[in-house]
């Protein structure tokens, strides 16, 4: 079964991020990906080019990054 990609507006929070509200949300767009306050829904986000993205991430899940960034 293929599952149909998120639609464009929807925001994703991480599963390990707990309900005390300290968390980002992060939403797929057209040009990159776009970074939010989830404690400030309606309030400015910050957009990254994909490729900006995609080296962020490797680098967290490559252990480049330090624990408190």
């Amino acid at each position: 079964m293929i599952a149909k990609p998120p639609p464009r507006d929807t925001w994703f929070k991480s599963s390990y991020s707990g309900e005390n509200g300290g968390c980002v949300e992060v939403r797929l767009a057209t040009s990159g990906v776009a970074v939010r306050d989830s404690k400030k829904r309606g309030g400015p986000h910050v957009a990254y080019p994909r490729q900006e993205w995609r080296v962020f991430t490797h680098a967290i899940k490559d252990g480049a990054l330090p624990a408190r960034f």
